[in-house]
């Protein structure tokens, strides 16, 4: 491989761009060869400099030409880097774009010209400065430099280590655990069969299948049911006995077997259409929700273009975030056998796209199987018999570079304390990323297959997240509401990811990458919602956090706090992380244009009582601006501002001081 990220972009201390935000003139457009998307990403040409069909090209010749990109993290950055494909020199000038939309430049270049060179990564290092990069602005004067001018990639890093090399070769070494493979002992595992494992996110439930075993509802002529065991101690990692999973989930005559588990535990992708005589289809997937009986009786999932040229391979596997399956399939645009595609929930919440292949960088002409994405949505843990190795099929991993999903690192073989000339494949790990579940032939109880748990050192974890669990809460009531969760990202306004709530009791649990500021909240009809905010950008070791949320009865009088709208310091203007919030309530006043409300300011009782009330009052006009701006009736909105005489919370302490800044608004005509 001649390119790649050093080690800081391993230490996930580098970022590419991610969405192009504006550009002065293009080649083509869309996803054709030259277009502006062909800058997201890491560098795509080998080797590096050549021309390539990978990267944009300006449409014009002149002095200002430019190309405006966004990240899909902050970074209090220390260096950017730009690949020039090609005719090198070009560019005049670089600026970084922070958070609130204000431009640095750190880069200027009075004197552009041809360089005499192939290509360049041009590097630019530089102090840091006290704000957060979200974006950069490159501008080229490509009359000065003759010939076709390329951008391959644009990044950020908050090290000043080179990103890109013009010579990379991978790692030699394999990755290296801090453990042997432990068998999970015989609470878990039996004589027969054990495999499949799936372990919950919180680390808690492990899901796996067993064959042939007297106790499977069909007995010892069942080729498979799905059992599962429970976490008895976390500090000794041992595990209660395993149960049998049962019916309807369980079959007497086919094979039954979980593929992935939803954040909250509450929702299991199981293999299979279930028929109503009961007997199982190899058409696809299907769910089934705990309910207060058991398991409900599963229910087909909808795939656009779903087919399997070789039913009796198949494997599924759900993202945290719930809007991503992959799978492992035989089909016709494939590599060759069995390969992992990706699909994505639709807009309505119910059906799933087209299945899109992964591409060559991962699948090749042998068969690539039992696909496991981490928590943090881009960590690709996978089982494969083409990439070599040391048995016929060893466990690889590797790292999705942009949103295409079809790019990804150059997999990476997970060694010899994981690997064997034996089979070795199914490998899941839970949120925490502490440690890895999988199925191997070594060792086996009787010499079957059997479950084993390994420890990852640091540097193969997949990245950091947080997981937030709750209750969802009437705010009048204080009784459970079933809902549904919704979280985004802030700074961008793109809905990351969704949850169902617990119906019984309430309960809710998301899982949430490190690297960016999240918005969420829950959403139930006649109800609404409260958002929470939570800023994982900077976390760098995994969490949970407790956060109840709570929905407001939709009718006259009920008022409902904007937890996220934000302001600078003292000041009445609008963050950018605000319009989200803002933008929601737009949505509400639109879908019913009755609707009248009073949007009320309120400070904490620091400083001058009559520059708080001011502020109050300048902060709602500031929220009725921008409901106006997007075509809101400034009849429908009135404003008031209390200062500091309406406290919920003490003013003693900041923890507590801080709740008595907010914006809220009341339903005062529906």
């Amino acid at each position: 491989m001649l390119i790649g990220i050093g080690s800081a972009a391993q230490a996930q201390h580098a970022v590419w761009a991610s969405k192009v935000v504006t550009v002065s003139s293009q080649k083509s457009s869309g996803k054709e060869a030259f277009s502006p998307e062909k800058v997201l990403g890491e560098p795509n040409a080998l080797p590096l400099g050549q021309i390539s069909n990978e990267a944009w090209i300006p449409k014009k010749e002149g002095k200002d030409e430019f190309i405006e990109v966004k990240f899909s993290k902050s970074l209090v950055a220390k260096q950017v880097t730009v690949v020039e494909n090609f005719n090198p020199g070009s560019v005049t000038k670089i600026e970084l774009v922070d958070t609130r939309g204000g431009r640095h430049q750190v880069y200027e270049n009075t004197k552009p010209g041809t360089l005499g060179e192939a290509f360049r990564s041009l590097q630019v290092t530089f102090s840091p400065g006290t704000y957060r990069t979200i974006g950069v602005v490159v501008t080229m004067n490509t009359k000065e430099v003759n010939g076709v001018n390329q951008i391959d990639a644009i990044g950020i890093a908050d090290v000043a280590e080179t990103m890109v090399k013009q010579q990379f070769k991978a790692d030699p070494n394999a990755a290296k655990f801090d453990s042997t493979m432990v068998n999970l002992g015989p609470n878990v595992n039996s004589k027969y069969v054990d495999t499949h494992p799936i372990i919950s996110p919180d680390g808690r439930t492990l899901y796996f299948a067993r064959q042939e075993s007297p106790q499977n509802t069909g007995g010892t002529s069942d080729a498979q049911d799905v059992w599962y065991a429970t976490l008895n101690n976390a500090t000794t990692k041992a595990w209660n006995p395993a149960k049998n999973l049962g019916g309807p989930v369980n079959t007497p005559k086919d094979p039954n077997g979980v593929a992935a588990v939803s954040a909250n535990g509450q929702q299991l992708l199981v293999i299979g259409v279930y028929r109503p005589d009961g007997a199982l289809e190899p058409k696809g997937p299907s769910t089934t929700r705990r309910t207060v009986t058991g398991w409900s009786k599963p229910v087909p999932v909808v795939i656009e273009d779903y087919y399997n040229d070789d039913p009796e391979n198949v494997d599924y596997c759900l993202g945290t975030s719930g809007k991503v399956m992959m799978m492992a399939v035989q089909r016709k645009d494939g590599q060759g056998s069995q390969d992992i595609y990706v699909s994505f929930l639709n807009e309505d919440g119910k059906a799933w796209s087209r299945p899109r292949n992964l591409g060559p960088t991962v699948n090749t002409k042998k068969a690539e199987f039992a696909p496991f994405l981490a928590a943090d949505g881009k960590t690709l843990y996978f089982a494969s018999e083409g990439h070599g190795g040391f048995g016929k099929s060893d466990i690889f991993y590797s790292k999705r570079l942009d949103d295409s999903w079809t790019k990804w690192s150059q997999p990476r073989n997970l060694g010899p304390n994981v690997n064997s000339p034996d089979f070795d494949a199914y490998y899941t790990v839970s949120a925490a990323g502490e440690d890895a579940y999988l199925v191997s032939a070594r060792n086996g109880t009787g010499g079957s297959k059997d479950i084993f748990r390994i420890a990852l050192t640091p540097r193969f974890k997949p990245e950091t997240v947080t997981l937030v669990r709750g209750q969802v809460l009437d705010a009048v009531t204080k009784k459970p509401v079933g809902a549904v969760i919704h979280y985004e990202n802030l700074l961008t306004g793109e809905e990351l990811g969704v949850a169902e709530v617990n119906p019984q009791d309430g309960s809710y649990t998301i899982v949430l990458p490190s690297g960016v500021q999240y918005g969420y909240r829950a959403e139930a009809t006649n109800y609404l919602a409260e958002s929470d905010n939570l800023d994982v950008t900077d976390r760098q070791n995994y969490s949970e956090v407790t956060q109840d949320l709570f929905l407001v009865p939709f009718a006259v009088g009920s008022t409902i706090k904007l937890n996220n709208i934000f302001f600078a310091q003292s000041k009445y203007f609008l963050r950018e992380n605000s319009y989200p919030e803002l933008l929601r309530l737009v949505r509400i006043l639109k879908d019913y244009p009755e609707v009248e409300i009073k949007v009320e300011g309120h400070t904490d009782n620091q400083g001058d009582p009559a520059l708080n009330l001011k502020l109050s009052q300048d902060r709602v006009n500031e929220v009725k601006k921008y409901l106006v701006s997007k075509g809101i009736a400034g009849s429908r909105i009135t404003t008031e501002g209390y200062g500091d005489t309406k406290p919920i919370a003490s003013n003693d302490e900041e923890e507590s001081r801080k709740l008595n800044r907010r914006v809220e608004f009341r339903v005062t005509k529906k």
